[in-house]
């Protein structure tokens, strides 16, 4: 199991991998921040394809060979457990060689077979809530998980449309999504999203990462999701959501206090 209950789950990266100096540039930040915080539980991630970018002119990433590679030497030189998404069943079993987790983008979160697919791999997988289902509906979601033999289940809560090119986080979401075993986590980064509203791409509010990502904590969520870059203004993929690399400290060290309080 890669879950502690007794530290705060952190999955932190890019959002695209897009190269190695990105990927080296959080990961060193990850490491000093591991080493301010001995709670946190932290998981790089990255993706290797953004296939469901707004315009077909999005840059979609490195692809999956070279954004496996990059993860494998996160993982080597630097000992993080390693995440990114898989889009078709058979990706899985590629990613399995390499990740330690499997995540299951919001919009795919009901297809029954990939679910099953990335269960059968015996890695964790982390699972997203769709936008548009309602937080008692990831009963069934980790029930397919289950129902194919995961091993570990986590489950992710990333807003659900309110209007158009909106989100809003209802943090009931949290204790209800916790009543079905597994650890809930708060994407922080993609709730705060405006999906399309940036003329063929989607824009986003960073400025509400940090009092929504507190507010998670403190209504029962067992880890953080948030998404970094060294320079958010110029990343390929959802950078108005995005944390700036040299902010991520300070913020995890509020949020470590707030989940240290609620769980007191």
């Amino acid at each position: 199991m890669i879950y502690e209950p007794s530290k705060l789950l952190l999955i932190a990266g890019p959002c695209s991998l897009e190269n190695e100096k990105v990927c080296r540039a959080v990961a060193e930040t990850l490491i000093k921040i591991g080493k301010e915080q001995p709670d946190l539980k932290i998981i790089f991630k990255g993706s290797f394809d953004k296939a469901n970018r707004t315009s077909i002119e999005g840059d979609r990433g490195t692809g999956i060979a070279e954004g496996l590679a990059l993860l494998a030497l996160i993982k080597k030189e630097y000992g993080f457990p390693v995440l990114t998404d898989v889009h078709e069943s058979t990706q899985v079993k590629q990613l399995a060689a390499v990740c330690d987790i499997i995540q299951i983008p919001a919009f795919l979160c009901r297809q029954t077979d990939l679910l099953l697919a990335a269960a059968a791999t015996g890695r964790t997988v982390n699972v997203k809530k769709g936008q548009f289902l309602s937080p008692q509906e990831m009963l069934h979601v980790t029930g397919k998980l289950k129902h194919g033999g995961a091993k570990e289940v986590w489950q992710t809560e990333r807003g659900t449309t309110f209007g158009y090119q909106n989100l809003v986080v209802d943090m009931r979401s949290f204790s209800i999504m916790n009543q079905n075993g597994f650890p809930t986590i708060f994407d922080a980064t993609h709730s705060v999203q405006l999906p399309g509203a940036g003329n063929g791409k989607s824009s986003g509010q960073r400025e509400f990462v940090a009092p929504l990502a507190k507010a998670a904590l403190a209504a029962g969520a067992s880890g953080l999701f948030i998404e970094t870059h060294p320079d958010p203004a110029n990343a390929i993929s959802d950078g108005p959501n995005m944390i700036a690399l040299n902010d991520l400290s300070h913020l995890i060290a509020n949020c470590v206090a707030v989940w240290k309080a609620a769980k007191a």
